[in-house]
């Protein structure tokens, strides 16, 4: 599994987050965070999910399964 620069700046700022604040960010907060526009959050998201790296937003369901832990 490689991630992209942009997919590494994307976990890091979410981490940041979940760090600072207790709590998932939203897709805005994460792109403002990253400094990318939401769009390309929202694609870079279902980028990472195809290599099972998962990212969790406030506002969206999770695709991830509660019992697999990812």
């Amino acid at each position: 599994m490689t991630l992209t620069d942009r997919q590494v700046r994307l976990l890091r700022s979410a981490r940041a987050w979940v760090a600072e604040y207790g709590e998932p960010p939203s897709m805005r907060e994460l792109a403002a965070a990253a400094g990318i526009s939401v769009s390309t959050v929202s694609y870079q998201l279902k980028r990472m999910w195809e290599q099972v790296v998962a990212i969790e937003t406030r506002g969206r369901p999770s695709r991830r399964c509660p019992h697999l832990r990812r």
